[in-house]
């Protein structure tokens, strides 16, 4: 039986432009060097608000605001079943570092599917790009 993991992601919007980071190698293929939104696992007694300002300082030293709910997926790969839960956000800073991606990006909507994203953001890219 395969591993749910419950992660969370920020869908940080600035200026009517949405962030996306790339991630490095990854022992996962499916979702090495391709975008995502920050964010990660939800640890034991977080609220998901509270992993995602977790997570967005660990992997970026950036703060924000964790607005409402955006919408949840639920994506198989290989290995894991991830239940991902996306929030809009809002920047606290203009400044941040990639401590943990290669590249990020600022896209308007209109421009989401300019990048390979991981699959279990494609859903959620479909309706911020409506």
């Amino acid at each position: 039986m395969k591993k749910t993991l419950q992660v969370v992601g920020a869908i940080v919007i600035k200026d009517d432009r949405i962030l996306a980071v790339k991630r490095g190698e990854n022992k996962n293929k499916a979702v090495a060097y391709r975008y995502e939104f920050p964010g990660g696992k939800i640890e034991q007694g977080e609220t998901p608000s509270q992993a995602l300002k977790r997570e967005l300082i660990e992997e970026m030293n950036y703060d924000v605001e964790v607005g409402e709910k955006f919408m949840s997926v639920s994506y198989e790969y290989d290995d894991v079943i991830v239940n991902l839960h996306t929030y809009l956000c809002r920047p606290l800073s203009d400044v941040y570092t990639l401590n943990e991606h290669i590249d990020e990006k600022w896209l308007l909507p209109s421009e989401l599917f300019s990048v390979e994203w991981a699959p279990a953001d494609y859903d959620i890219i479909m309706s911020l790009s409506n």
